[in-house]
């Protein structure tokens, strides 16, 4: 008998090794594909500013003009990358309130838009769900496994996906408010006094949103009437809103640093990211 429990013991080990193992090769491989979109945010173009001059606001919406005067300093160098740490809740279950704790790491590369999102949820102890949401060369990738291994979601290259995540990355412009310039890409058309429409074509991908901007001239809200929402197997247009709840100085910029994301559904407004910045490096 104990020489039966010697082979078990033995077989216990050998097995944890092996799955250790597995999941330590499971994680590389989840890395390097995020690190092959990461490395996409590429340096901008040659001749584009390198610094942020007041001159550049001119016949902009006033609201618009408000708003960079309030977030940025004459002469601040322009963000080309910026590395965000961030954690909050997710809604995984909305028929049963299901929220569950997140940490991520957002890479973003300005002209051209790029960013990658790699987040772990934790759904119970020990077992994370890994999430990739992405827009690199025009197209958007969406990825969702347990511990990198067993994959639930794996979708990209559709037309709603490249239009869902650049709509992405201009709400979250706020972050890194200088890609928000006309000379990164993105104009703007008045609405009125408090707010404008931000427009951005990048790789092919063309997308437009409303900001709404306070009294003291930051962004409150972002707003987008037909945001592509995945409903099985359709991608459903479908009215979408990001607001800004609080803002601090980061790099030598007013940036938002904690909000919430919603769709707003015919039975109601649905809130379902809800997060703050906990760390931010600007190159």
């Amino acid at each position: 008998m104990r020489m039966v429990w010697i082979i078990l013991a033995v077989f216990a080990v050998v097995l944890a090794a092996v799955l250790a193992a597995v999941l330590v090769i499971a994680d590389m491989r989840w890395q390097a594909r995020t690190t092959d979109l990461v490395v996409q945010a590429a340096v901008s173009p040659a001749g584009t500013p390198a610094v942020f001059n007041p001159s550049e606001l001119e016949g902009l919406p006033a609201p618009v003009q408000r708003y960079f005067r309030a977030v940025l300093a004459e002469g601040r160098p322009l963000v080309r990358r910026a590395r965000l740490q961030q954690e909050g809740e997710f809604l995984v279950r909305p028929e049963s309130n299901g929220w569950v704790p997140f940490r991520a790491e957002q890479t973003v590369g300005v002209n051209p838009a790029v960013f990658v999102w790699d987040a772990r949820m934790a759904m119970v102890p020990g077992i994370d769900i890994r999430v990739r949401d992405a827009f690199a060369a025009g197209r958007g990738f969406m990825h969702a496994s347990i511990l990198a291994l067993v994959p639930l979601v794996a979708a990209e290259g559709t037309p709603g996906l490249a239009v869902g995540a650049l709509q992405r990355y201009l709400a979250e412009a706020a972050w890194f408010p200088t890609a928000l310039l006309p000379s990164q890409g993105v104009s703007w058309t008045a609405i009125d006094a408090s707010s404008a429409r931000a427009t951005l074509d990048a790789s092919g991908v063309r997308v437009s949103l409303v900001f709404r901007f306070g009294d003291d001239g930051l962004i409150r809200s972002v707003y987008a009437p037909d945001r592509p929402r995945s409903v099985g197997d359709r991608e459903v247009p479908t009215p979408w809103e990001g607001r800004w709840q609080e803002y601090g100085t980061l790099g030598g910029m007013r940036v938002p640093i904690r909000g919430e994301v919603a769709w707003l559904l015919p039975e109601g407004r649905q809130v379902y990211w809800k997060g703050r910045i906990t760390e931010a490096l600007y190159d």
